[in-house]
C-alpha cells in the first residue's frame, strides 16, 4: 500500500538513499544513517508492535534519547496502527526521586502496552512500571530480535501520538495528536519557513519536546532532508559543536529556545568563531519561552560578522495542543519589537511572534470573548487544522489552557501589533495594577536583564490572605539579586506585599523545558509547602545597598563569559 506524498509515513514507501540522520558521537564523530536504513528498522518496529499484540490505538511509549532507534520507535509504532508517546529518558533530570514521580504520573495517564526504553534505562523505569501493573519495559534489541520488517504501513489509528505538555500548571497534560494535525502543522512549517529536501536541518533539543521532535526531527525527517542530531548535553557541554556543524554542513533550519542563545553568548566569544561561517542560515526559529530582544540583538552581533543575516532569527509562537507552530516571522522579513497600549517603558519591549501559519486562525478576545484593538492585550485563542483532538484522560482545567471544538483557549495573554501577535505571558500569572495587567514573566525578564542569572529566578504574582501579592523566588541567591528584585516589583506592584523566598541552587521547580511551574510555587507559597526560606522582601538599606549591580547596563550583563579551557 503507497501512502500520499504528504502523509506522516510516506517517507517509508521510497527512502532517499543518499539522505539521512547523522547521529553525534563522541569527539566530532557522526553516525550516519540513510533514510533506507531507517524506514526498515521502523517497519521492524511495527512488526514487533504487531507481533507483541499491542491493539489498534494502543499507546507505545518510547523512552529513549535521540538515535536511531527512537526514530524507529517513533514512527514504527504509528505503521503498527498504534499511538506513540515519546517520555523523556532519565538523562533530562538530576534527582532520581524528581524523574521516577514525573515519569509514574506520565504512565499512569498513558497506560501504554509497550514500553520501549533505552537499555541504561530499564533499571530506574521498570519498578515504576511494576507499580503501575504496567507490563515491563523492552529494550529496541530485545523488541526487534529476529523479527522481519511489515511489508508495508498499517493504517494509522486515529490518534497518531500523545504528547505531554511541560507541566508549568501542574503535572504534565497528555495531548492527543491526530495524524491529519501533525502532518497539516508540518506542512505549514515547511511553507512558512521554504523548507526543501535539499535543506539540511540541525536539532539538539531534546525529542520528547514538542519543539525538539516535531520542529526538529519530524520537520526533518518528513522533508526527506539530511539532518544533524545532537544531544542536549553535546550543545550544554560545547555549543561550538553545534555552531561548527552548521559551518561545515550548511544547515539552514534549527528549532532554538531563547535560553540556547543566551548560552551562546555566554560561553562562545568572537575568536572561537574564526573559520566559521553562517551565510547558509535561513531560519533559526526562537520559541518556546519568552524572547528577549536583547539577546537577538547580541547574538547577531555575535554571528553577524561571521555571516549571519538577522533575518534568520525568526520568532515563533506555538503551543503542544496545536501540534506545534501557531505563528512564526516570515523569513524573508525581520524581527521587531513594540509594547502594548500604557505599558510602562521601563517593562521592556516584546519581540513579535509573527502572523498565522497556513490553516491557522488567531484571535485575541477580552473576559467577554470579544476581539480587542490593536495593541490593547487579550487571551489568544486559536483554530487551526492543526489543533489537538482533545486530551489523554481527565485532563483538569488548572493550566487555563483547554481544546475542544475546534478551538484552542491558550490561557496566554498577547495583542496585535501591525498584524503581528506579540505574546505577554500567562493569564493568570499576573495582577491588575491601576487598571492594566503586570505579568510576572515582564518581570522576570527585567530581573535578569539587571543582573539576576536566568533560571535562577521566579516571580509570582496572585491575591494572598486577600492582599495583591508579589513574590520571588531566588535560587541560591547572591548579594545585590534581593535588591535587584525589590527596585523592579516595588517599581511596578505599587501597593502589593512583597515576598521573597531564597530556595538552595536547583531548588526552584522548573518544567522540563525549563520554565518556572509558577502556579505549583504559588500554591505552595500559599499552603505554606514551599520548601525555602520566605520572609518580606523589605527596601535595601542604602548603607549597604550595592547600586552597581542594579545599575549596570545590559549590555555589560549580556556580555559572553570566557570558555573554561
Amino acid at each position: 500500500m503507497r501512502t500520499h506524498p504528504d502523509t506522516l509515513l510516506h517517507w517509508l514507501d521510497e527512502p532517499a538513499a543518499e539522505r539521512g540522520l547523522h547521529f553525534a558521537q563522541p569527539g566530532d564523530d557522526w553516525d550516519f544513517r540513510p533514510y533506507t536504513e531507517l524506514a526498515q528498522e521502523a517497519l521492524r518496529f511495527a512488526a514487533a508492535c504487531v507481533g507483541r499484540g499491542v491493539s489498534r490505538g494502543g499507546i507505545v511509549a518510547v523512552i529513549q534519547r535521540c538515535s536511531p532507534t527512537f526514530v524507529a520507535g517513533m514512527f514504527g509504532a504509528v505503521a503498527a496502527g498504534a499511538t506513540v508517546s515519546p517520555i523523556a529518558a532519565p538523562f533530562a533530570y538530576q534527582r532520581a526521586d524528581d524523574y521516577e514521580r514525573h515519569l509514574g504520573h506520565i504512565l499512569a495517564v498513558a497506560r501504554p502496552e509497550l514500553i520501549v526504553a533505552d537499555e541504561d534505562a530499564l533499571d530506574q523505569v521498570r519498578p515504576v512500571a511494576e507499580r503501575l501493573g504496567l507490563a515491563a519495559p523492552v529494550s529496541h534489541k530485545e523488541l526487534v530480535a529476529a523479527v522481519d520488517p511489515l511489508p508495508a504501513p498499517r493504517p494509522a489509528a486515529e490518534t497518531a501520538l500523545v504528547q505531554f505538555t511541560s507541566g508549568s500548571s501542574g503535572w504534565s497534560r497528555g495531548v492527543r495528536i491526530a495524524p491529519a494535525a501533525l502532518e497539516a502543522n508540518v506542512a505549514a512549517m515547511r511553507r512558512w519557513l521554504l523548507w526543501e529536501p535539499a535543506d539540511p536541518g540541525i536539532n539538539w533539543l531534546p525529542v520528547h519536546h514538542d519543539m525538539g521532535l516535531i520542529g526538529g526531527l519530524m520537520n526533518i525527517t518528513l522533508n526527506g532532508c539530511d539532518g544533524w542530531m545532537l544531544q542536549p548535553d553535546d550543545f550544554i557541554r560545547d555549543p561550538r559543536r553545534y555552531l561548527a556543524c552548521i559551518s561545515d554542513h550548511g544547515a539552514r533550519i534549527s528549532p532554538m529556545p531563547n535560553f540556547g542563545l543566551a548560552y551562546i553568548l555566554r560561553r562562545v566569544r568572537p575568536q572561537h568563531l574564526e573559520g566559521l561561517r553562517f551565510d547558509s542560515l535561513r531560519a533559526i526559529v526562537v520559541g518556546a519561552e519568552r524572547v528577549d530582544p536583547s539577546v537577538l540583538t547580541a547574538f547577531h552581533a555575535l554571528l553577524g560578522p561571521f555571516g549571519l543575516d538577522r533575518r534568520a532569527l525568526v520568532p515563533a509562537y506555538g503551543a503542544a495542543e496545536a501540534t506545534l507552530a501557531i505563528t512564526g516571522v516570515p523569513v524573508t522579513e525581520g524581527w521587531t519589537a513594540a509594547l502594548p497600549d500604557g505599558a510602562s517603558p521601563q517593562t521592556g519591549a516584546l519581540v513579535g511572534c509573527g502572523r498565522p501559519l497556513e490553516g491557522v486562525s488567531v484571535r485575541v478576545v477580552d473576559e467577554q470573548d470579544l476581539p480587542v484593538g490593536d495593541g490593547v492585550v487579550g487571551e489568544i485563542v486559536v483554530g487551526a487544522t492543526s489543533l489537538a483532538s482533545g486530551y489523554l484522560g481527565e485532563a483538569g482545567t488548572a493550566s487555563g489552557t483547554s481544546v475542544g471544538g475546534g478551538v484552542l483557549r491558550t490561557g496566554d495573554a498577547g495583542f496585535w501589533r501591525d498584524g503581528q501577535l506579540f505574546v505577554v505571558g500567562r493569564l493568570g500569572d499576573g495582577l491588575k495594577v491601576r487598571g492594566r495587567m503586570v505579568f510576572a514573566e515582564d518581570l522576570e525578564a527585567r530581573m535578569v536583564e539587571l543582573g539576576i542569572p536566568e533560571r535562577r529566578v521566579a516571580v509570582l504574582l496572585g491575591a494572598r490572605a486577600g492582599r495583591p501579592t508579589g513574590a520571588v523566588v531566588l535560587a541560591a541567591p547572591e548579594p545585590g539579586w534581593p535588591q535587584i528584585a525589590h527596585r523592579v516589583l516595588a517599581e511596578h506592584l505599587e501597593d502589593a506585599d512583597l515576598v521573597q523566598v531564597a530556595v538552595p541552587r536547583g531548588g526552584l521547580a522548573v518544567t522540563s523545558s525549563g520554565k518556572p511551574r509558577r502556579r505549583v510555587l504559588w500554591k505552595a507559597l500559599c499552603d505554606g509547602t514551599l520548601a525555602g526560606e520566605t520572609g518580606p522582601l523589605h527596601a535595601p538599606d542604602p548603607a549597604v545597598a550595592d547600586p552597581g549591580v542594579a545599575d549596570r547596563p545590559a549590555a555589560d550583563l549580556a556580555a559572553p563569559a570566557p570558555l573554561r579551557p
